[in-house]
């Protein structure tokens, strides 16, 4: 961090071009290290609820919230970067302005933001919480309004991350599974969410076809869990094959295996015995 001169307005200028700098900086070494587009992009709020359902928000009033917590925007994503470091030259006076007011010591009204989990998007406030980053603050005043969302926002760090938040929602929404059986069931790759929906839709029209009678979504998706799911998890960890995989891609894999093997749905000794032979490193 570059000594202050103890002239505010000199300070406040110095402090937009580091922060001009290391936006560029970070842009460059991005693309020398082949890193995705997305890494330093600011989170867009308008892509992020979509993804993971909104089904409600309620206002929390005034709080303090760590500055490292804020990481998007509702409508400013093309000024600012990830660490709300400027991305052009065109917010560089009022950004200098109002780091001059504050280096001044005048009063500082609380951003306001919308918080999804342990993230927060910046409603009003987008210049002061990019001067908050620039001088090393930790924390800051903030109007929050916290919005419920359908499904677990954790794991989002990007942009990239919310095709896959966006396809475990729809996911849910077709196999409506509850507290742990839902965290049970992770998978990597966005698309495989929309396979495993197939598998399970299949597996229970088995099952009625079976029974002779209609079953509901919440009670195919609970039995599936625990009638076809867990015990095949329990026999892929017995024989210890795909430990680097989630419990969920290893069904995937067992279960589309199976079938492409020996056309049946039904799990015998035989038909694990050949499935762990052929099962990856």
């Amino acid at each position: 961090m570059a000594r202050d001169t103890g002239f505010p307005a000199a300070d406040a200028e110095n402090d937009f071009s580091r922060l001009r700098r290391r936006a560029e900086l970070s842009r460059l070494v991005g693309w020398l290290r082949r890193q995705p587009d997305d890494v330093n992009t600011i989170l867009p709020f308008d892509e992020v609820v979509p993804a993971v359902g909104k089904l409600g928000e309620r206002q929390l009033g005034l709080q303090v919230i760590r500055v490292d917590s804020i990481v998007g925007s509702v409508d400013r994503t093309r000024d600012f970067d990830r660490y709300f470091r400027p991305t052009s030259a065109r917010v560089r006076e009022r950004w200098q302005r109002l780091a001059v007011a504050q280096r001044r010591g005048e009063s500082v009204p609380p951003i306001q933001v919308y918080r999804i989990g342990s993230m927060h998007f910046v409603i009003d406030g987008h210049h002061r919480t990019s001067i908050a980053f620039a001088m090393h603050r930790t924390t800051i005043d903030a109007f929050v309004t916290e919005i419920v969302t359908r499904i677990s926002p954790d794991g989002i760090a990007r942009r990239g991350d919310l095709i896959t938040k966006d396809h475990r929602r729809i996911f849910l929404s077709r196999v409506p599974l509850t507290g742990s059986q839902r965290e049970a069931v992770q998978l990597t790759d966005a698309w495989a969410y929309a396979e495993l929906s197939e598998c399970v839709e299949a597996w229970g029209f088995r099952l009625m076809q079976e029974l002779g009678e209609f079953v509901d979504r919440p009670s195919v998706a609970r039995r599936w869990f625990g009638e076809e799911f867990l015990p095949v998890v329990r026999m892929l960890r017995g024989a210890d094959i795909l430990r680097d995989h989630t419990d969920a891609e290893a069904y995937m894999w067992m279960a589309c295996e199976r079938y492409r093997l020996v056309r049946e749905h039904t799990w015998n000794d035989d038909i694990v015995t050949q499935l762990t032979e052929r099962a990856p490193d």
